[in-house]
């Protein structure tokens, strides 16, 4: 990195900051403080909703999952517009209607305070976790790629987040939020014109187009019934509606977005921008993927694209073998970039049969190259990630884009931990005080609420640091997020929708139901009975029925107590 990129990094995180920090000031009222005044526009509440869901996850992890699979990610996604409209015709309007602070508070209100109680700390759990994710998951990539170290990354990005947050709650979130998605996407629009002005000069749009469709890229459909399909139509209309509806309803981190809204109208616009939105902006990142992938038929890539695979390899028995690996995937390459040059000319079979074979000659060779950095790793006792996808856009734009840009890049990576970690620990501060403490402890009330928000604000922010500081990267970092989420949401969502539509099932039977959901759905990932996206919809559909059932059995048990006496 130049100076430039340093300067055009701290420049943009720092007025991040500050401005959040000296705009919101002086929130002294629960109101304030929690719902932001309730003066929330709907353009607001629409960017601060998409500004939580676009971590630096979706940046690091998004463009790598397209760069191996194509678009095919985007089904995941499908459901949101579903999902949108139940939330707005459903949820919002019954929370705007009773005024809650938190998700959580309408269950008391239907139910009582041990069920609440229990969705609030399920709640915490999953959204802790995730938090730390977010701060970890753009540590862990920058602190490999940089070499920067990786404790101090957690801490600084931890502790940005903590100043502005803790000062204004969640009129700092929500003002930050516009300016970060602001500079995301004028990051991201900025990458894909340098990406496609860095191609030969024969290959314009069309051409790349082309090149990605015949490597299977361009394949966004797909309407297979087989369940060991991650993604497909089907689980992404159904799976995915689930998990949004959860998401989007029942979720204190997207919940807490909304309630700041102005009225019931600036709530409701506020969720049908950012779902009228949100896919075409996922099917954006991915498409940036796809043209670094078009990018690479041209020129050189690693053969890993972790630079700590490489490091590992050397000075092991390995590190030959390695090396046949590289000059294996160059001559791939040579023979790739001829026999692409020569389907653009001719458009004939025999040479997308070819791209065909050498496709999956370079799939194999990666695989042998993961396969040995594993084996080196495993003899050194090291720690790493072999499956590298996620270090894809990374690598791309240190090595490819121009002095300055760099910087905005890595601000935009920044800005997206920060503005997704800032609703988490916000909402997290939130629900812990609302629903735990204020609700449990006498000591806890209206007037010094916002100081124990404050407090939990800061407490929170220092568990998402300590999680990130412990944890270990995944498979694929998107995927981490939306399994850790899949596996509370269903249970949770299963609550709420009892709560709004079955009215003879009561506290009890609802109560005992969850907690055996919950069981039950953490043994079906541990055995992994199904893939993540279908655990929303199984585990809401357990809750019912077996709270239905449990209902049945609680008012057989009153009817034979009378008996009895």
């Amino acid at each position: 990195m130049q100076n430039i990129d340093w300067f055009v990094l701290v420049f943009t995180l720092l007025i991040i900051v500050v401005y959040g920090t000296i705009k919101t000031r002086g929130a002294v009222t629960a109101n304030e403080y929690i719902k932001a005044g309730n003066n929330a526009k709907w353009w607001t509440i629409g960017l601060s909703v998409m500004a939580t869901q676009a971590s630096a996850i979706t940046f690091l992890s998004t463009p790598g999952q397209a760069y191996n699979d194509g678009l095919g990610f985007v089904q995941f996604y499908f459901g949101i517009p579903i999902a949108i409209v139940i939330v707005c015709t459903v949820f919002i309007p019954i929370y705007h209607k009773l005024k809650v602070y938190t998700a959580y508070e309408f269950l008391e209100s239907r139910f009582d305070l041990k069920t609440r109680s229990l969705t609030a700390v399920l709640f915490l759990i999953q959204r802790s976790l995730s938090a730390g994710i977010t701060i970890f998951a753009p540590a862990i990539i920058l602190s490999t790629v940089l070499g920067w170290d990786l404790l101090t990354l957690n801490i600084i990005i931890g502790s940005l987040v903590i100043i502005y947050t803790v000062s204004g709650g969640t009129k700092a979130v929500n003002y930050t939020q516009k300016y970060q998605m602001g500079i995301i996407l004028f990051g991201l629009i900025t990458v894909l014109y340098i990406i496609i002005s860095l191609l030969p000069d024969n290959i314009n749009l069309d051409n790349a187009l082309k090149i990605a469709s015949v490597n299977s890229k361009m394949e966004v459909l797909n309407f297979s019934f087989d369940l060991e399909n991650r993604y497909t139509v089907w689980s992404g209309i159904l799976g995915g509606t689930f998990l949004m509806m959860s998401y989007f309803g029942t979720d204190q981190s997207q919940v807490q977005r909304y309630l700041s809204g102005k009225s019931l109208k600036e709530m409701q616009l506020g969720m049908i921008f950012n779902g009228v939105f949100k896919i075409p902006m996922q099917f954006f990142i991915l498409f940036i993927g796809v043209m670094v992938f078009v990018f690479y038929q041209f020129n050189h890539s690693p053969l890993n694209f972790n630079p700590q695979g490489k490091k590992i390899i050397s000075e092991t028995i390995y590190e030959s073998h390695y090396k046949y690996l590289e000059n294996r995937l160059e001559d791939n390459f040579e023979e790739k970039k001829i026999v692409i040059n020569d389907f653009l000319e001719t458009n004939n079979k025999l040479s997308k049969e070819k791209i065909d074979l050498l496709s999956y000659e370079e799939k194999e060779i990666r695989e042998a190259a993961k396969l040995i950095i594993k084996r080196a790793a495993e003899k050194k006792q090291i720690k790493i990630e072999t499956n590298d996808k996620d270090y894809v856009f990374i690598n791309f734009i240190l090595e490819n884009l121009p002095k300055g840009l760099i910087g905005l890049l890595l601000a935009v990576i920044l800005s997206a931990a920060m503005s997704s970690t800032s609703s988490e620990i916000n909402a997290l501060a939130t629900t812990t005080s609302i629903d735990i403490l204020k609700r449990n402890f006498s000591k806890v009330n209206d007037t010094n609420i916002v100081y124990y928000t404050k407090l939990m604000t800061l407490f929170w922010g220092l568990c998402a640091i300590g999680i990130a500081c412990v944890a270990y990267l995944a498979d694929n970092l998107i995927q981490l997020v939306n399994i850790i989420g899949s596996i509370f949401y269903g249970n949770v969502l299963g609550v709420f929708l009892i709560a709004f539509f079955i009215k003879h099932i009561k506290s009890n039977a609802v109560f005992i139901s969850a907690i055996i959901t919950q069981i039950i759905i953490i043994f079906a990932w541990y055995y992994d009975w199904m893939p993540f996206l279908w655990l929303n919809v199984f585990g809401c559909f357990v809750v019912i029925i077996i709270s239905s059932f449990t209902q049945e059995i609680i008012q057989k048990l009153k009817f034979f107590r009378p008996l009895r006496n």
